[in-house]
């Protein structure tokens, strides 16, 4: 099942004892680190569970959709997140 920002935070204000004010506040302060992080082209890693990091992507040609005109898209970036060894491990292998 999906979980949204309000059952995460409930769940661990549950499990760590802290108010759900408190978790939301630390996931608010956590989320904006990583958007500097990010920002500066820096790469932040939380070992065996994420790292984050800004990529770069080059100039491109693209068609429009509606005419089929061949466009123009500038250069840009984008972020990737990878999954450390926890995390991969917690998702488990596929089933047979």
């Amino acid at each position: 099942m999906a979980k949204n920002r309000s059952e995460l935070v409930s769940e661990v204000a549950e499990k760590s004892g802290l108010t759900q004010k408190q978790v939301s506040d630390v996931l608010d302060g956590v989320f904006e680190t990583f958007a500097e992080v990010v920002s500066k082209g820096d790469k932040l890693t939380v070992p065996g569970w994420v790292s984050v990091e800004r990529t770069e992507r080059a100039a491109r040609k693209g068609r429009n959709p509606q005419t089929g005109a061949e466009i123009e898209i500038a250069a840009g970036y984008s972020v990737k997140l990878s999954p450390g060894s926890k995390l991969k491990a917690a998702a488990g292998s596929p089933k047979k």
